[in-house]
């Protein structure tokens, strides 16, 4: 563990990469004195609505206050990458204006000011590069722990150190109703690895097949426990959470 080196916020989603992002900046002894919770404007795929409604209970558990900011409804995302995905990545942004406000409202409240940002991309160089710019004009530093990791050894690193992850929603061939609520195991990576070789499935999820809720880890003081129907629409599904409780 390094010394920590000012005062730092973590975007969160409540999805797996936000969640070990912040765990690996945790760990490497990074000051985390926020967490920013961006909420979706109504109708967008940007967020995963299941791990929206868990992000207040995660942040309660993790322990590091939480502040929300919203997003209008524009997408700016490159229209080839609308083409290919019906839901943007779990840590991705359409629009980074509220997000700069509020991170120049922490900048503000920092006594030492803001020293960084962390994010869970991974290998969306438009989320990197638009969150790089943002921390470029506020004079931060940005630091992204699974940028370019090998997406295996990912998975099974967060699998191996305790992170508990559910599978919320589903949308890519080879995927059925049988995934919604499905923990993100060993034997689970083996079947996407199967997905992976018959349809091209990325193991993380990063081209939009699957989202995820975190609903415990190493970095949290309490599990999440929760109770959902599956809601399925012939080539894509997702969880409707009907209650969740911290254990």
């Amino acid at each position: 563990m390094v010394a920590s080196d000012g005062s730092w916020v973590a975007l969160f989603s409540g999805g797996k990469d936000s969640s070990w992002a912040l765990y690996r900046a945790l760990e490497g002894g990074r000051d985390v004195r926020r967490l920013v919770v961006v909420r979706p404007p109504e109708g967008s795929h940007a967020y995963h609505a299941p791990a929206t409604s868990v992000a207040r209970l995660a942040t309660r558990s993790i322990g590091i206050p939480a502040i929300e900011t919203g997003l209008p409804a524009t997408d700016i995302e490159p229209p080839d990458l609308r083409a290919t995905k019906r839901s943007s990545a779990t840590d991705g942004v359409e629009d980074l204006d509220p997000l700069e406000v509020a991170l120049e409202r922490l900048d503000d409240e920092f006594d030492d000011g803001l020293a960084g940002v962390v994010a869970g991309v991974v290998e969306s160089e438009f989320q990197a590069d638009r969150l790089r710019s943002l921390c470029d004009g506020l004079g931060c530093d940005f630091l992204a722990p699974l940028w370019r990791a090998e997406p295996r050894e990912l998975a099974a690193e967060m699998i191996d150190g305790g992170l508990e992850i559910v599978i919320v929603e589903v949308s890519a061939p080879g995927f059925d109703a049988d995934w919604l609520g499905r923990r993100l195991d060993r034997a689970a990576l083996a079947d996407l690895e199967a997905l992976r070789r018959e349809h091209g499935t990325h193991l993380l999820g990063e081209n939009g097949e699957f989202e995820t809720v975190a609903t415990d880890g190493p970095h949290m003081a309490r599990p999440i426990a929760l109770e959902f129907q599956r809601e399925w629409y012939g080539e894509w599904g997702r969880l409707r959470i009907t209650d969740a409780r911290l254990e």
